[in-house]
């Protein structure tokens, strides 16, 4: 069976955390497809455990408690071709691992995190969106467009950190396409067109998710798991006790 990780701290009175549960059942049972997942703790991360899934969905909920492992997940579905999706949070966390790892900006962090670093690509936001809802220009011929069937999508916010705008240049490369902006032209959406499913959102698509009409971006997410295969994609059976492994190259707390 294929397995989704949902990398964050999960908390019961998370919202996000809840509707992102939901959002995957409801594409699930839209698609009838076995597909799997498990909530998967910052701090239990690791190598022997990342290769137990198919997919990963780094959910919302940041301050992680273990940032680098975060950023060590993005980078092992980035390097090895692995379905991943990134909200919120997530969205943020794919902005600072592409910075240091692919543009070698090693000092790229988050203010949220480390308000003092000398290269903050996330920010706070001047103007909140938390608990806003707003209209997102998305590029033609990108694969966000192609899931949405179209050109604009209006979706839900629940942050207050952002690409800082003073780095926006530097993002874009031949390898990361900025494909959704809002009226402002801030950045809302990323994907990497050469990677089977490498897109990251700053809004929750979980959150407009009904098991009537599931969202287009949680679906073709796990149908893209569903489909996925690698030597990497193996039974998984292990429980949040057992997740508790060590590994070379992933920082444990």
């Amino acid at each position: 069976m294929k397995r989704i990780a949902i990398i964050a701290d999960f908390d019961i009175t998370n919202e996000t955390h809840l509707m992102t549960t939901q959002a995957i059942k409801h594409s699930c049972s839209f698609l009838n497809k076995n597909v799997d997942f498990d909530w998967v703790f910052t701090e239990d991360i690791s190598q022997n455990l990342l290769n137990n899934y198919s997919g990963f969905l780094v959910g919302p909920g940041s301050p992680y408690k273990n940032m680098n492992n975060v950023l060590k997940t993005i980078r092992f579905a980035r390097e090895n071709s692995i379905p991943i999706l990134g909200t919120c949070g997530g969205f943020q966390h794919m902005i600072i691992e592409f910075a240091r790892n692919v543009l070698n900006i090693n000092d790229a962090d988050h203010e949220e995190s480390n308000p003092d670093a000398s290269s903050l690509f996330i920010s706070k936001l001047a103007c909140s969106l938390k608990g806003r809802e707003m209209n997102i220009s998305l590029k033609p011929e990108s694969k966000v467009s192609a899931i949405y069937g179209s050109k604009s999508a209006t979706e839900n916010y629940y942050c207050n950190f952002g690409v800082n705008p003073a780095y926006i240049s530097v993002l874009k490369s031949d390898i990361l396409k900025i494909t959704g902006s809002d009226a402002e032209g801030e950045v809302r959406i990323i994907e990497i067109p050469e990677h089977p499913f490498y897109l990251g959102t700053l809004y929750v698509p979980q959150s407009k998710s009904k098991p009537e009409s599931p969202h287009p971006i949680i679906t073709e997410f796990v149908k893209t798991v569903s489909e996925f295969q690698s030597e990497n994609s193996k039974s998984h059976k292990t429980t949040r006790t057992h997740q508790r492994m060590g590994s070379v190259g992933i920082d444990r707390e």
